[in-house]
């Protein structure tokens, strides 16, 4: 009868054993579309192999990927996509859950909660696959995309810091993890966490770049004409291609990163003890069977480009490779576009910080008299564009974007204009400061949009 009833016992722990086995998950995302912005796909296509290589199981893995390069016309290998100049094919085999349209900020925070009804009206139905994490699973999230002050982009749209921090912190609070970590792609990255991100919720994140600087991209393709790969992801995942994860940690993981990518800041936040964990814990233990990794790898300082760069440059290098004298004229078009197009992103934020420099004179004149009007210090347009620290103030800031994206549509996609990504600055510094409340910034953008900018209206 003791026999028996140790037996029971021992069975019924067993059971209880087996319900509580920690669990690894992974949303994965390119925020990205067109095909310049091959690279984050492709990033994410590696990502993708990389945990699956390495244990973690098929519907424990999101994936988020607009899905318009592999068989894009400039395409010249349809099907196939790579990350590295001469690598593998990492298209077949990648399950995408979320495509097109349904890559966007708000299913994004609903697959990251484990949201299923807020998912099934997001994709009117389409689908409820979500991060299904409990308190004792790891949690591993991959984003590739552009980026700007205080935010990350989506094909059309873009997540604030503000939303992400507040949809980490309940997810904590729910139990919704043991542990999380992050490694994020983007410029400017380091603004989604610095001074953000609390040191207690057992989220441990790293970033391409720091709070105010770009990211970049690297290996150019003669054959493909684009970049195939960002600087940052490529190094943690051909670490991750090689490496028994099991005996290499976060923390080593990240200070490999941070010594090679020397053309940005790469950084670390939140709880930083969780990078004495072992990566496998994050992004599966299992050896990796290698078959998606590339064969021999090249120095990607070699060709490493600001982020900000890529569409010139690759304009640039189609110029070159141009061989007839249309392919020329019409490439040279392109890049006189895209310098002017530049040129009126420019002017429109210098129009906010000129209009608000009018209305400060014109305060000053109200309240002082004209005398006065010569000591009003003047609104620096290059001041404007420098980091000034976290942003406080998001309501603010959010605000005055809305405004800009909703008067500015003439061929103006905020979300993949880096150009106008990086300007946004200006929004985030004048939010933060206490010289202008927001309904004067607000203003101050609509009038700008009104100022006969090709961009709007």
């Amino acid at each position: 009868l003791k026999m028996k009833t140790f037996l029971v016992v021992a069975f019924f722990a067993l059971i209880s054993l087996q319900s509580t086995e920690a669990k690894n998950f992974a949303l994965l995302v390119a925020g990205s579309n067109n095909y310049y912005n091959y690279r984050h796909q492709a990033d994410i296509c590696h990502a993708y192999h990389v945990v699956r290589s390495h244990g973690i199981s098929e519907e424990n893995i999101v994936t988020m990927m607009y899905d318009d390069i592999a068989h894009n016309s400039q395409n010249p290998h349809p099907g196939n996509v790579i990350n590295h100049v001469n690598g593998p094919n990492l298209y077949p085999g990648v399950k995408i859950d979320y495509r097109e349209a349904d890559v966007n900020p708000d299913i994004f925070l609903a697959v990251l909660r484990g949201d299923k009804e807020a998912v099934r009206k997001l994709t009117n139905g389409n689908s409820t696959k979500v991060i299904e994490s409990g308190p004792d699973d790891h949690v591993f999230v991959n984003f590739a995309d552009h980026g700007g002050p205080g935010l990350i982009a989506f094909p059309y749209d873009e997540l604030y810091a503000d939303q992400l921090i507040k949809t980490l912190k309940k997810m904590s609070e729910e139990k919704k993890f043991k542990k999380l970590v992050l490694y994020i792609e983007a410029c400017e990255s380091g603004s989604m966490f610095d001074k953000l991100l609390p040191n207690n919720v057992n989220i441990f994140a790293t970033t391409a770049a720091n709070p105010s600087e770009s990211s970049y991209a690297c290996y150019w393709d003669e054959d493909r004409q684009t970049y195939l790969g960002d600087w940052y992801s490529v190094r943690w995942m051909e670490d991750s291609d090689t490496e028994t994860l099991s005996k290499e940690s976060l923390s080593s993981q990240f200070k490999l990163v941070k010594g090679e990518v020397n053309t940005s800041h790469v950084q670390e936040y939140g709880d930083l003890s969780i990078g004495k964990m072992e990566v496998g814990e994050f992004q599966g233990n299992e050896k990796s069977d290698l078959k998606h990794a590339a064969t021999s790898y090249v120095d990607p300082s070699l060709d490493a480009v600001p982020a900000g760069e890529v569409q010139m440059k690759t304009l640039q290098f189609k110029l070159q490779a141009a061989t007839t004298p249309s392919e020329r004229r019409e490439i040279s078009s392109q890049i006189s576009a895209l310098l002017q197009h530049n040129q009126n992103v420019d002017k429109l934020f210098q129009d906010v910080a000129s209009w608000l420099q009018t209305e400060k004179e014109l305060s000053m004149k109200l309240r002082k008299g004209d005398n006065v009007v010569s000591f009003v210090p003047e609104l620096s347009f290059p001041d404007l564009l420098m980091d000034v620290g976290p942003i406080t103030n998001f309501e603010c800031y959010r605000s005055a974007v809305n405004v800009l994206k909703k008067h500015c549509t003439n061929d103006f996609n905020l979300s993949q204009d880096y150009h106008a990504l990086r300007q946004l600055r200006v929004l985030a510094n004048l939010c933060h400061g206490d010289q202008f409340d927001q309904d004067h910034i607000t203003t101050a953008v609509y009038a700008a949009t009104l100022k006969q900018n090709p961009l709007c209206h």
